[in-house]
């Protein structure tokens, strides 16, 4: 794991905006197409509006898609996919390819293969950016989930539905394989009780700190 510090977090911001905008650019430079795995949450949305209005990425050669997503429809407050829509796939960036991680049925169970199929082709991740909680949750995985144990196994699948305490409804979360597998991560967190709890983590089990089974070529990105 890398630690970047920042004096404030405009800089942070500005600065994750420049690195992403630069690793999907040398990813376009030798595949045809690249993958830029993203978080929900308000803490990242200035650096979508940021990468939004980058005229220099080809973005129609780019595919968005999300770590994870509450099991709510698009037009909830709540939905991951409705605050992308809002902050990233906007102005220039409307050109990309967004793939969803929600479904139109009663349960995440009901719609998991149909929506992993749909990730599959954009794998390995390209571009990673991750959110951390004070909790050490990262994406869905939740310390205490039903199926984290599953999540973080070498042969998990690509999604798993996950419900937790922590939760305020069931999820659907990229697996830790898949999570691993991004050929670049950032994981951006805000605040001293964040970054406390991230060195906190360091002598935990990663069933009780799941941000664990990311960090190790991760690079951190944090700011008062």
């Amino acid at each position: 794991m890398k630690l970047r510090e920042y004096p404030d977090s405009e800089m942070l911001m500005m600065d994750l905006a420049d690195q992403i905008s630069s690793e999907l650019t040398m990813a376009l430079e030798t595949h045809e197409q690249a993958s830029f795995c993203v978080p929900g949450g308000t803490t990242p949305g200035p650096v979508f509006d940021m990468l939004a209005g980058r005229t220099s990425l080809e973005w129609s050669r780019v595919t968005v898609f999300l770590n994870d997503e509450r099991w709510v429809p698009e037009d909830s407050p709540r939905s991951n996919t409705r605050l992308i829509r809002q902050r990233l796939l906007t102005g220039p960036a409307e050109a990309a390819n967004y793939v969803p991680l929600y479904a139109e049925a009663e349960r995440p169970e009901d719609a998991m293969e149909a929506l992993a199929e749909g990730i599959k082709p954009h794998l390995p991740i390209s571009v990673l950016l991750l959110g951390m909680g004070a909790d050490l949750h990262t994406a869905s995985l939740f310390p205490g989930a039903d199926r984290l144990s599953e999540a973080l196994s070498d042969d998990a699948p690509v999604l798993l539905p996950m419900r937790a305490e922590a939760a305020d409804e069931p999820r659907i979360t990229l697996s830790a394989p898949v999570l691993q597998g991004a050929l670049s991560t950032h994981i951006l967190i805000t605040g001293e009780a964040k970054l406390a709890a991230l060195h906190r983590a360091r002598g935990l089990s990663v069933e009780e700190a799941p941000v664990r089974a990311v960090l190790g070529d991760a690079t951190v990105h944090w700011a008062p």
